[in-house]
């Protein structure tokens, strides 16, 4: 079967790029392969079911800030289309888009439904075939043709996008055609941490820094102590920058964490002093200080040898630097990783180099073109993988009909 243009990958890049296409040039043929029964199904379980669409930054370079890997290579792109584009694209498609205080944008539906109905839409209108159930087998360049064999039979394209994600399969067929690819390894993920100190303080989240030991790697954010140890932005942001390297410590390592943030251990023991000599007969145990969450402090406190009775006038000399260490310097030991919710996202992919990011066009091959997870481009949490997806998926879409 020939196509003008083919997609291997019906997922968000795939689909918004071949809106793109078909809106511009409605003449030509276009065929989108996914090898399972369902397209655009990671779409429908991101930021919980609500599909985290962006993220309300809109200033090319503090967006490219937002990606340990592809934050170079992004801001030209970014100038092009980003997240002002993104919000018009959809609401012109009748979805309209909402701004959440910590700048996650969402539909106003808050149903990721409303994005899948809104390609599938788009793309039923405009004739793009949708072939579920078609495993990619193989690819290659014939002449000015790219031929795909599947499953389900061969197809011959003009132009070949592939959008495939984390798909190691199609990553083995890239390196036979020469094309350099970066193994993969997680990258948002929480960490495994069993310790006493927060054993009984599920679901407690508060500002913190967060930095791993023996590393430059560090973050801060709002941390949330889990059932299985820690999440939350400031967690999820140092698996991110950490990616590589902490994937290389097969997950065993520690982290240094100020429950305090902007606070040093000095400033914490003349903090102490002075509520020593201002409150004696205040017990140390029952009041939270420095605004922390009181189970939290509680929890500190214990763990610093204090009496849940002691007064501030009987707290001595050791006591008071073990708590200030607690509270700024405390060690956690982190012994694995698990899944941020149902979300599953990759450092990896094919190598930077190998693209033309005026483009989002091979170098080596012409009319093949990659975009969104495939590429070794990836985000902290808060919408902006799927930013990049939109980006790479329309400057590719523009290209292809020049």
């Amino acid at each position: 079967m020939q196509y003008d243009f083919l997609i291997i990958g019906g997922g968000a890049a795939g689909f918004f790029t071949a809106i793109n296409v078909a809106e511009k040039n409605p003449k030509l043929k276009i065929g989108i392969l996914e090898r399972g029964k369902e397209v655009l199904s990671k779409v429908r379980i991101s930021g919980g079911g609500r599909c985290n669409v962006t993220h309300a930054e809109f200033v090319p370079d503090e967006l490219s800030k937002n990606y340990p890997r592809g934050e170079k290579e992004l801001i030209g792109p970014f100038h092009t289309f980003m997240t002002g584009d993104t919000i018009e694209w959809f609401s012109s498609r009748g979805v309209e888009l909402k701004i959440e205080d910590d700048g996650r944008i969402f539909p106003v539906s808050d149903s990721s439904q409303t994005i899948i109905d809104c390609f599938l839409s788009e793309a039923k209108k405009l004739g793009i075939e949708v072939l579920k159930n078609h495993v990619v087998k193989n690819f290659h360049k014939e002449e000015e043709i790219w031929k795909v064999i599947t499953n389900q039979g061969d197809f011959e394209a003009k132009k070949l996008m592939l959008a495939t994600g984390s798909n190691p399969k199609i990553w083995t067929k890239l390196n036979e055609l020469d094309l350099k690819t970066i193994d993969a390894v997680p990258s948002l993920f929480t960490f495994n941490i069993k310790d006493s100190r927060i054993k009984e303080l599920p679901g407690i989240a508060t500002e913190a820094s967060v930095a791993v030991k023996n590393s430059k790697l560090t973050s801060d954010g709002p941390l949330l102590i889990t059932h299985w140890g820690m999440s939350g932005p400031a967690i999820l942001k140092l698996s991110a920058w950490g990616a590589v390297e902490l994937n290389s410590y097969q997950y065993n390592f520690e982290i240094i964490v100020n429950w305090l943030q902007d606070y040093t251990k000095e400033e914490v023991v003349d903090v102490l002093k002075s509520l020593k000599n201002k409150n004696p007969k205040q017990q140390v145990f029952k009041y939270a200080q420095f605004e922390l969450p009181k189970r939290l402090w509680q929890s500190l406190v214990l763990t610093s040898g204090i009496h849940n009775t002691t007064r501030w006038a009987d707290i001595n000399k050791s006591q008071l630097f073990k708590l200030s260490e607690e509270l700024t310097q405390g060690v956690f030991k982190v012994k694995g990783k698990s899944t941020f919710k149902e979300e599953f996202v990759t450092a990896g992919g094919i190598d930077l180099k190998e693209i033309n990011f005026k483009t989002f066009e091979s170098k080596k091959y012409k009319n093949l073109y990659f975009a969104g997870e495939i590429l070794n481009i990836d985000a902290i949490t808060g919408g902006f993988n799927f930013q990049n997806a939109w980006t790479g998926a329309y400057i590719a879409a523009q290209a292809i009909i020049s």
